[in-house]
This record gives C-alpha cells, structure tokens and sequence, in this order.
C-alpha cells in the first residue's frame, strides 16, 4: 500500500528567519492523520535565513538526524562537540538521557536548507552521542547510498533504531529497485525534482508512506532527482 503525502498539504510556519514545512505533526502545527508514522515522528523542511538559527535548547530520548540540501550550518552542543554541516553531510545526535544544543546559520548572505528528522530510540536513557559523516554526491549517483543504519554499516552513521535510512540521485529515466519483507514499512522524501514509485508519480516535497509492499521500482522523470528512503526493520 502506496500512501503519498503532498508537499502542499503539509504544515507551513514561517517566520521572519525561519520558513519551514512540516511533513507531520509539529510545534503549532497539528493534523490527527499525521501524527508520525511508526518511529518516524518528524520531517521538517527547515529553510534557515542568513545571520540565524535555533538557539539552545534541549532535548531527550530521541535520535535526530539532520540532512543538509544547501549551505551550512553550525553546531553545538552539551557534550563538547562543534561543528559546521555542509551539503552532502550527515549528522546523528542522540538525546538519550539530555542534550542541548544550537544550530545556526553564519553565512551573511546564503540561507540553509536542511530536512531535520526525528526517530524515536529502541531504547530510553541512553548515552547522549553525536556523529557527523560526509556522503559524495558520486555515492548517491543512480544508486542508494547507506546513510544511518543500527550497526553503522558500510562506513554509515550508527542509529539506536532498526531502520536504514539511504539516500539516491538520479538521472531522468533512471530506475532502481529496493525490496522490503515482510512486516517491514518504509517512507520515502523526495527533496527534489520527480520520481514514480511502483507506477505512482512522486513530486519534489512530497513525501511517500509505504506498506504491505515487496518491491518498490523508483524511476526518475527528471535529471538529479534526490530522495531519502527510511527502511523500518520488523
């Protein structure tokens, strides 16, 4: 079962330094149909203006992966990391027990544009840990790149959740496949350009829950279409 979310219909708050889509529930923002889906409890779209950014606040139980499109943005947090994220880069924060942190944009003249994800753990009270990865765009290019995974596998960043999160561009007409068993859902995001998924057409914002599904065959109908595909486990 194929279930897309328009990127028209999701939640849109925008101030004066930050304008945002929320894929679910989120803040101000409330829709009963969706709440998450399974672990998968946040999607923004997070535009940040030049000079700003999200000062510190805290968090707790709670795997948070930050997913940059364009610019860069600067990190901090409570357990001694400080670092700046740039296109192509991944970070993994997990809250477990606490952390606070910032995330603001020091350009003077770029915005940044980032998905921030929220997962929730297999398990509470954890470590508080952060990790970034850079990934290439020739990893992505015309096939699924591992981005996030329980074990780290393949050099990826290590999740406390039994989901793959992977990332793909590809070029117009370009397809590949990704098998699920079973029990296990997906969600796809589609950050830009235009995909069919199993004969259903996908466009940019868009996002895509998925069950019951063997197969999924993902073609592109544009050049450098760029998706995340999240693989919850059961």
């Amino acid at each position: 079962m194929i279930t897309i979310r328009p990127s028209a219909e999701r939640g849109h708050v925008k101030f004066d330094w930050l304008n945002t889509k929320h894929t679910f529930s989120f803040g101000s923002y409330y829709d009963p149909k969706y709440t998450g889906f399974g672990d998968l409890l946040v999607i923004n779209e997070d535009k940040i203006a030049p000079g700003k950014g999200f000062g510190t606040h805290g968090h707790q139980d709670m795997e948070i992966v930050t997913y940059v499109i364009e610019g860069e943005l600067e990190h901090k947090d409570s357990i001694g990391n400080g670092e700046t994220i740039s296109r192509g880069e991944v970070q993994r924060m997990s809250a477990g027990t606490g952390i606070r942190h910032s995330e603001f944009n020091h350009s003077s003249q770029k915005e940044v544009h980032l998905l921030q994800i929220w997962i929730v753990p297999a398990q509470k009270n954890l470590e508080p840990s952060y990790e970034q990865k850079i990934f290439s765009e020739e990893e992505k290019k015309g096939k699924l790149c591992l981005l996030v995974s329980p074990e780290g596998e393949n050099n990826s960043l290590k999740i406390h959740q039994n989901v793959n999160v992977w990332s793909a561009i590809l070029g117009e007409n370009e397809k590949i496949g990704h098998s699920l068993a079973n029990n296990d859902y997906a969600w796809i995001q589609l950050v830009k350009g235009e995909l069919e998924l199993n004969n259903q057409t996908i466009n940019a914002g868009d996002g895509v829950a998925i069950k019951e599904e063997d197969l999924l065959t993902i073609k592109s109908n544009q050049e450098d279409s760029e998706f995340l595909l999240f693989h919850f486990v059961n």
